[in-house]
């Protein structure tokens, strides 16, 4: 219907033209092959090691360290409210991973104590060693407070997106000497 017959007898004649510019990838530049992603100069080399010197990166395990301390000495009063059993947390009704709230207490007071010794010694040592057990912490920190979520929602967003701050942080973060583990700088 409207095709023309002798262009489909004959696929090998030539292609019908496009528009200048269209469909036809990025235009070539200096460095560029024939597809965007070669390079005319050879392949890419690896990514550049972070410098061990940079606030950047010094300063995301500095932060993470922080957060952690201060996530942990917020979550052991959490833990201790919902152990007193006061008026703080209401009852949220059928909740499909419903623990009691002296559970959630004694979680929290625990958890909350193991970020904080952990923080502490991520910020105040550099210890290496902290550094996975952040990570551990912050984990199970994040996969607390997203079962707390029916709880207290806000807090526990906010614990949740700053654990992943962390996570993320202490999991980029390269020590300079594997070797030996120091302090950042």
């Amino acid at each position: 219907m409207g095709e023309d017959p002798s262009r489909a007898a004959d696929p090998s004649g030539p292609a019908p033209s496009l528009p200048s510019g269209f469909g036809q990838g990025p235009g070539s530049g200096p460095g560029q092959g024939d597809a965007p992603w070669q390079r005319s100069d050879g392949p890419a080399g690896p990514a550049p090691a972070p410098d061990p010197d940079s606030p950047w990166v010094t300063g995301g395990v500095l932060l993470a360290g922080f957060l952690m301390l201060c996530q942990g000495a917020v979550a052991a009063p959490e833990g201790i409210a919902a152990l007193a059993g006061s008026d703080v947390y209401g009852d949220v009704g059928p909740y499909l991973y419903r623990i009691s709230l002296t559970g959630w207490g004694w979680i929290h007071l625990g958890l909350g104590v193991c970020v904080a010794l952990t923080g502490a010694a991520l910020l105040l040592k550099g210890a290496g060693w902290a550094r996975v057990a952040g990570i551990l912490f912050a984990s199970l920190s994040l996969f607390a407070h997203f079962l707390f979520l029916p709880y207290a929602p806000l807090w526990s967003t906010i614990v949740i997106a700053l654990a992943l701050f962390v996570i993320w942080a202490l999991a980029a973060y390269r020590d300079p000497d594997p070797a030996s583990a120091t302090a950042p700088r």
